[in-house]
């Protein structure tokens, strides 16, 4: 199945353009003693849909079997006689603002961390209910069959960022495609004021913490 890039991003949902010319910054700079937020940037154009990020991923979150923190989506631009062009769009929490995951949740367990902005599960608070997996209209969310609780990405807080590493997705991308800090970092602004780049959001739901520069990629042969 093949698709143009147009219907690929109408068929998905809202989808909020920023353009780089003229320069400017959709975020500004954070006044101080600003609450800390991060922010992921997905280069589309870099992405060559290889899932080695994906393997990285389910072994350092130790993700069950049929259950995974992030995905990839690989959709095909064009027909394989034309040419083997992809998109790749990265399926994962995307920590929106006014997250209705949070005000769903019954017994507090999913809350955003104010430390950080990041959404996360309490795991002694979650008692399995699956409300915030129904809620998310994104859904990123799965119920680990084996503790009985609600998980999802989270940037990898206690396993790697809360030691001074990135997100393992981050640091095992062999095509650079994936930017991670803080929103007002200079890593972050420096490049959503010299790169065209969009938000997927849904209606009815937050600004997401989430950035995407739109692109296809040309691969030469992918898993699908």
């Amino acid at each position: 199945m093949t698709c143009s890039r147009r219907k690929f991003v109408l068929g998905m949902g809202s989808v909020i353009f920023f353009f780089s010319a003229p320069v400017f910054s959709a975020l500004g700079k954070a006044e101080k003693g600003a609450p800390v937020r991060y922010a992921m940037i997905h280069d589309e154009v870099k992405c060559n849909g290889c899932n080695i990020c994906i393997v990285a991923c389910h072994k350092v979150n130790k993700a069950p079997t049929g259950a995974a923190h992030m995905s990839i989506a690989h959709t095909a631009m064009t027909p394989p006689e034309s040419g083997n062009t992809y998109h790749f769009f990265r399926h994962s929490c995307q920590q929106c603002e006014d997250a209705p995951c949070i005000t769903i949740c019954p017994t507090g367990a999913s809350y955003r961390d104010d430390s950080n902005g990041i959404v996360r599960v309490d795991k002694p608070k979650c008692i399995g209910c699956s409300y915030c997996i129904s809620a998310c209209p994104y859904q990123v969310r799965y119920l680990n069959p084996i503790t009985h609780v609600e998980d999802k990405c989270d940037f990898c807080l206690e396993s790697r960022l809360m030691k001074g590493f990135p997100p393992i997705c981050v640091s095992a991308c062999l095509q650079n495609a994936l930017i991670f800090g803080r929103e007002d970092s200079d890593v972050v602004q420096n490049w959503l004021k010299t790169h065209d780049y969009y938000e997927y959001q849904l209606q009815n739901v937050g600004k997401p913490h989430l950035y995407r520069r739109p692109g296809p990629h040309e691969v030469k042969k992918v898993n699908v």
